[in-house]
C-alpha cells in the first residue's frame, strides 16, 4: 500500500507500483482504494483468496473503472480487502485476516467489500471501489457507517473486473461525505438524460418489516421522518405483494447458478482451501440446475416490472439497508447465516430490479451504525445522489 500505515487490516500488503494519474482534473488531491477483484497494472488480482493470489500474475491492465478516476486526477493508495471470491455479506475471511470494523469495535465490517469499507471509515482513504452484487457495497456502508451506492445495472464498466454472478454484478463506492460522493458520481457515471426531480417517496412496510426487532425500527425513526420530510409526496406500499421472503429464493437460485458457472471449473480443478461458509455457498450454488435458473429468471422479469412500476421516473423508494446492526466477530455460523437470509430479503430488491440504491449513515443502535436506504428509477444515480444530499441536509 501506498500510505503510511493500516491500522485497520483494510489493504493486501501487495509490494507497492505506482500508478499513475493525471496531474490535474475534478479529483485532483483525492485518495482511493480498489477492492482486489479490479485489475490495476502492475497489482495480482487476489480476489480474496490465497490460491488466486499464488497462481496470478500482475496485470497488464486497469479496469476502466479505476482509470476513470485516475484520469480525473485522484490518487491509487493499494488494494483492499475482500472476501473470498466477492461471495460474503459479513465480509469475514479467516485466510487473510478480517479488516476490523471502525465504526463498531469487535463486530464485522460487512462484505463483501470489506477492506474498502473499512478504509474509508477510518479516513484511510477518500473514497475505495467496491462491487455490489447481492448487497456487497450498501451492506459495508451500512455496517461501517458510510455512505455506498449500488449504480444502475450496466451504468459503469465492470470490465477487467472478477465477476460473481454477471446479472447481478455492479461498480460502487465508498466516501464519509455527501458532496465528495456526487463529484465521483459525476466521474464514473457520466451524464445521465433529463428527468423530472424525484419528488414523490414510498415507505416500503414490507422492507421496515424485514427489521430484527422493534429496536431497529425505533432506532431508525428518525432518520426516515427526516428523509420523509425531503418529498413533497410520500405514501406506504407493500413493495413485494406476496412477501420480500419469496423474492428472497429467485435472487439466490439466478445468483448461484451464475457463481457456479463462473467459479465452478476452478473450484472443481484447483480445490482451493476455501472458508467453510464461502464453501458451503458455492455447494449449494452447484446444485441450482439450468431449469431451476430459467425459472428464476422468468419470476426475476415479474419483480423487475413491479419495481419499475412502483419508481416511475420521479420516485423513490425507503427502506432499511440491512436488518440489523454489524453482527459480533465471535457469533455463531447459525446467526450469520440467520443474518444473510434477513438481509438478502431487503437487499434483493434492487438487485433483482436492476435498479440504484443509497445506503445512507442516519441512524445508530446501541452506538453501532445502522443505514437507510433510498432506492431510485434505473439509470437516474446522479438525480438518487441529489436526493441522498437533499435528505442528509
Amino acid at each position: 500500500m501506498l500510505i503510511p500505515s493500516d491500522p485497520v487490516n483494510a489493504f493486501v500488503d501487495y509490494p507497492d507500483v505506482p500508478v499513475p494519474h493525471a496531474a490535474d482534473g475534478s479529483l485532483a488531491g483525492v485518495t482511493f482504494a480498489v477492492k482486489d477483484i479490479y485489475d490495476v497494472a502492475g497489482y495480482v488480482t487476489g480476489c480474496g483468496n490465497r490460491e488466486k493470489m499464488a497462481e496470478g500474475a500482475p496485470a497488464k491492465a486497469t479496469a476502466p473503472c479505476v482509470q476513470r478516476l485516475l484520469d480525473a486526477g485522484a490518487r491509487f493508495v493499494g488494494k483492499t480487502h475482500t472476501a473470498e471470491l466477492a461471495f460474503s455479506l459479513d465480509g469475514r475471511n479467516s485466510r487473510l485476516g478480517t479488516p476490523i470494523n471502525p465504526a463498531a469495535s469487535g463486530r464485522v465490517p460487512g462484505g463483501s467489500s470489506s477492506g474498502s469499507a473499512a478504509a474509508v471509515s477510518a479516513g484511510l482513504v477518500d473514497t475505495a471501489l467496491g462491487s455490489d452484487t447481492g448487497g456487497s457495497v450498501r451492506g459495508p456502508a451500512s455496517l461501517c457507517g458510510i455512505i455506498g451506492l449500488r449504480p444502475t445495472f450496466g451504468r459503469i464498466d465492470i470490465s477487467g473486473t472478477m465477476p460473481l454472478a454477471p446479472s447481478f454484478d455492479t461498480v460502487g463506492w465508498f466516501t464519509r461525505d455527501i458532496g465528495l460522493y456526487g463529484r465521483i458520481g459525476e466521474v464514473m457515471l457520466g451524464e445521465e438524460p433529463e428527468g423530472p426531480p424525484i419528488r414523490r417517496l414510498l415507505v416500503a412496510k414490507d422492507g421496515f418489516a424485514a427489521l430484527m426487532s422493534p429496536r431497529e425500527a425505533e432506532a431508525l425513526a428518525p432518520a426516515a421522518e427526516k428523509a420523509k420530510a425531503a418529498f413533497e409526496t410520500v405514501e406506504t406500499v407493500i413493495v413485494a405483494p406476496g412477501g420480500l421472503e419469496a423474492w428472497m429464493p429467485i435472487f439466490r437460485a439466478c445468483q448461484g447458478f451464475e457463481a457456479w458457472q463462473a467459479h465452478g471449473r476452478w473450484i472443481m480443478a484447483r480445490r482451493p482451501e476455501l472458508m467453510p461458509a464461502v464453501a458451503a455457498r458455492f455447494e449449494a450454488s452447484r446444485q441450482v440446475s439450468l431449469a431451476a435458473y430459467h425459472d428464476a429468471g422468468a419470476k426475476r422479469a415479474a419483480v423487475r416490472a413491479r419495481v419499475t412500476d412502483l419508481l416511475g421516473d420521479d420516485t423513490a423508494i425507503l427502506l432499511p439497508t440491512l436488518p440489523t446492526v454489524a453482527l459480533r466477530m465471535e457469533d455463531d455460523e447459525a446467526a450469520f447465516e440467520a443474518f444473510r437470509a434477513r438481509a438478502l430479503a431487503i437487499l434483493c430488491i434492487s438487485g433483482l430490479a436492476g435498479v440504484p440504491q443509497i445506503s445512507l449513515p442516519m441512524a445508530t443502535m446501541d452506538g453501532f451504525p445502522l443505514g437507510l436506504s433510498l432506492i431510485g428509477p434505473a439509470g437516474r444515480d446522479r438525480a438518487l445522489i441529489d436526493v441522498a444530499a437533499r435528505v442528509m441536509g
